[in-house]
């Protein structure tokens, strides 16, 4: 990564300090189509937010219930507010865009508690071109050195009656996966918990995502209906439902964002959560090597049918260590072998915690540091997989151990929550992972808060309905439910998604196998979604003889996982997506489309000057049938042309753009 050394190039800052009017702070994004007013109103403090002079959101309170001390806002006064104009510029060691300029307007507006003890809080507006961001910040005062906090009243009255696209829970212990749920506003129920990052679409296209970014030492963040808008709802501490953050002061809440825009690729495209987050805590980055990795539980531990016996031992791993070195693939997973850890532990499987477990030490067939070695000879780094409660107990010395067996990184499962603790949690195993120069790969957890640029060996996060269902789901994951991933889950930031699977069917003759499963939607809707989904550790979760040889496996081989650029050349939310990436001087294109044919125009005008040979793979005119077909195609071409690509119902495309 590259450092910038001198801090006026990091952050330029012009300091204004227009006349204070008492009942309105107002802002704009630099591009002025976003414009945000705080006023108090009645003693509470009140926001609205206007897009291109529309109206998003209308009078919504701000405002903190505190156990001992009563609510913020109650007996508070809004004081002079401090306005900061910068442009904050930054390279990202992981992420879909490598160098980001954040542009932005800031205020920061104090209140003074009229009470003997003076209490300050501050609300902090940042209002970016492609959305608006508030917080609480709690600076450091005599007269308060901590606070228990009950709730957070954020309200986002939403005007109008825009039409939704969510994910909902009953309460807020859950693995954040689900089937998201279009509806308007008004027919949300009063008792759902809407996951974040919810997605919200105004008549005349205006799109607009909720959803929170820096979450560090605070609880989790859902919407809940209130008053015919929403409302913030923090996951409760656990063991009880009142109390949601215990905190010491100086402290602040993370980022509660709305991102805007006219055109709903605008969304995928912005880095406004990394804009949020702290700068890199890791000073040498040279070991962080994003990659793709084999994931042979997804494939159901196939072996070949050879003189080797399958289970977790040296040979089962040879095997798939192979394949990834002749096929330049980086990681290879330890898992264990049919349900049951690689490490020891009395556990019935690899979910349900039992009496005993030890990470530091191999079940007795398998021998971690000659994988590793083998491995190691073989240009491929080793990643495990660990259940979450079998690995915090012993964080240290657990971590030590893998460093010294030369393992590179692990998947840490079964979270399940995002209450202040398990925040806390996640936050002190990157910490520690780091120290040990290895990577993380969060499963059953919540949704990503743009920290990856703070701790950049945090590769990936799960938290979403993904084709491991399709080993027990009964009608399989639809092309269109992915499309709901990439346009809601997606915007928080990378999505793992057991990508890979090599044997669609046509969704009348789909059926469930916990071996081998089976996919709806064509091989080249596949090969889209290692483009379409942002993830820095994508899988390659079927086994060696499902690729090789096969149409399309080039692809996946030469696929990056982490990017220079990314823009969105066109889509529509439920129907296509086109996503076209950078790396270094290679461009690739991806379009996932949903159950309705269509041709589109894709045009190369994003290209520099210059021939390229492109590598076009693309829907064969038989997968209505035989959905596995694709046919390739090369040719030179520049960024005058404009390609006309048929893609079939539940299909897909996908280009490698080489400079010649």
């Amino acid at each position: 990564m590259k450092l910038f050394k001198n801090p006026l190039w990091l952050v330029l800052i012009f300091v204004a300090q227009p006349l204070f009017a008492q009942k309105n702070v107002a802002l704009k994004s630099p591009d002025g189509n976003i414009r945000v007013s705080l006023m108090q109103v009645k003693g509470k403090p009140v926001y609205q937010v206007i897009y291109k002079n529309k109206l998003l959101i209308q009078n919504s309170g701000l405002g903190l219930a505190f156990k001992d001390s009563g609510d913020f806002s109650a007996n508070f006064k809004m004081q002079k507010p401090t306005y900061k104009t910068a442009i904050e510029q930054y390279d990202l060691v992981v992420g879909k865009t490598k160098h980001v300029v954040s542009n932005y307007q800031q205020a920061i507006i104090p209140f003074v508690e009229n009470a003997e003890a003076k209490r300050t809080i501050n609300i902090v507006v940042r209002v970016f071109n492609d959305g608006v961001a508030f917080r609480y910040e709690f600076p450091e005062q005599k007269n308060w050195a901590a606070y228990t906090l009950t709730d957070e009243n954020s309200e986002f009255n939403i005007v109008g009656d825009p039409k939704l696209r969510v994910l909902l829970f009953n309460n807020y212990t859950s693995s954040h996966e689900g089937l998201y749920q279009k509806m308007p506003l008004s027919e949300l129920k009063e008792t759902s918990l809407v996951d974040m990052p919810a997605l919200f679409e105004f008549p005349g296209k205006i799109y607009m995502a909720i959803t929170e970014a820096n979450l560090r030492d605070y609880a989790g963040m859902y919407l809940g209906k209130h008053n015919g808008g929403l409302i913030s709802k923090l996951s409760p501490l656990p063991g009880q439902q009142a109390i949601k953050v215990k905190a010491i002061i100086p402290h602040h809440t993370p980022w509660r964002v709305m991102m805007i825009s006219d055109r709903a690729g605008a969304l995928i495209e912005s880095n406004i959560l990394t804009n949020l987050n702290e700068p890199s805590t890791i000073k040498d980055v040279s070991w962080i090597k994003p990659g793709k990795t084999s994931f042979h539980w997804w494939n159901g531990d196939v072996m070949p049918d050879t003189s080797i016996m399958p289970g977790a031992n040296f040979e089962f791993n040879k095997y798939y260590i192979d394949f990834c070195a002749r096929n330049h693939i980086e990681y290879h997973s330890v898992i264990g072998y049919g349900g049951f850890a690689w490490y020891s532990n009395n556990w019935p499987g690899y979910g349900q915690p039992g009496t005993y477990s030890d990470v530091t030490k191999p079940i007795a067939s398998l021998d971690m540091q000659k994988i590793c070695d083998y491995a190691k000879q073989k240009g491929v780094g080793i990643h495990v997989w660990v259940n979450w409660h079998a690995l915090y107990p012993q964080l240290e010395d657990a971590f030590t151990q893998f460093e010294k067996w030369g393992i590179k990184g692990m998947m840490v499962d079964f979270l399940d929550r995002d209450d202040q603790l398990m925040v806390k949690i996640q936050e002190e195993i990157l910490q520690k992972a780091a120290q040990h120069h290895l990577f993380i790969q969060f499963h059953g957890a919540y949704k990503p808060t743009g920290l990856s640029r703070t701790y950049p060996n945090e590769f990936t996060r799960e938290g979403s309905y993904n084709y491991e269902n399709n080993k027990w789901l009964k009608a399989g994951l639809t092309p269109e439910h992915d499309l709901d991933i990439a346009y809601t889950r997606l915007l928080a930031g990378p999505t793992d998604y057991h990508l890979g699977g090599f044997r669609a069917v046509p969704s009348s003759e789909f059926k469930t196998q916990f071996i081998k499963p089976l996919m709806i939607g064509t091989r080249c809707h596949m090969l889209g979604m290692y483009v379409v989904m942002e993830s820095y550790l994508h899988m390659v979760a079927d086994y060696p003889q499902a690729y090789e040889g096969q149409p399309g496996f080039d692809f996946v081989r030469n696929v990056p996982t982490v990017w220079d650029e990314t823009k969105v050349l066109n889509g529509e939310p439920g129907e296509f997506l086109t996503i076209v990436r950078r790396h270094g001087d290679d461009w690739y294109v991806g379009t996932i489309n949903n159950s309705q044919a269509r041709t589109l125009k894709i045009n190369l005008d994003f290209l520099p000057a210059g021939t390229y040979k492109v590598e076009l793979y693309r829907d064969a005119p038989d997968v209505a049938k035989t959905p596995d077909h694709l046919t390739k195609t090369t040719q030179s071409i520049n960024n005058k042309a404009v390609i006309d690509v048929s893609i079939a119902a539940g299909g897909g495309q996908v280009m490698r753009l080489v400079k010649e």
